[in-house]
């Protein structure tokens, strides 16, 4: 049930791109071996906005930098309630899954690897995440950004039902 949360971004809103991983691929011809490098990013404003992206090319700052492209044109918004998620959720991506759960102010950011990277530029402060099953940095952050962009606040599931904030919360 993935809401389609495409956000068009402004010229003044501030990006900030993280690197997640650097795959080496090697190609291997009568030649010999000819190395390209894989790299994916996810780009943030650190206040609800995320987007990720994969570049690939013969040197490490080409990736990197086609990666920021195509995460740059990948963005979606995501609920961030006083620092943390509005719910718990679970989602999966190919052979990854990933479990958050809202946290109290103070606990912090517990995730790993690539699901930190995607939690701290979104603007997570204070969440409990984990993943199962593959440790891929590819489908771990399609997976975690899955998960955020399907996660809906109080105010959207009030407009979605037409009701007032107070009937959504008495039931």
């Amino acid at each position: 049930m993935a809401m389609n949360n495409k956000v068009k971004i402004n010229s003044d809103v501030e990006l900030k791109d993280r690197l997640v991983a650097i795959n080496r691929v090697t190609k291997v011809t009568k030649g010999g071996r000819t190395f390209t490098f894989a790299a994916i990013v996810v780009v943030g404003d650190g206040n609800g906005v995320i987007g990720w992206g994969l570049g690939k090319a013969g040197e490490v700052t080409a990736a990197i930098a086609k990666g920021t492209e195509a995460a740059k044109k990948n963005l979606v918004k995501v609920p961030v309630l006083k620092g943390t998620i509005p719910h718990e959720m679970e989602a999966h991506f190919g052979g990854a899954q990933v479990f958050l759960k809202p946290a109290a102010a103070g606990t912090g950011l517990v995730a790993g690897g690539a699901m930190r990277a995607v939690l701290e530029s979104v603007g997570i402060k204070d969440v409990l995440a984990k993943s199962k099953g593959s440790s891929n940095p590819h489908n771990l952050v399609k997976a975690t950004i899955e998960a955020l962009s399907s996660m809906r606040d109080a105010y959207t599931v009030a407009g979605n039902r037409g009701i007032s904030m107070d009937k959504v919360f008495r039931g």
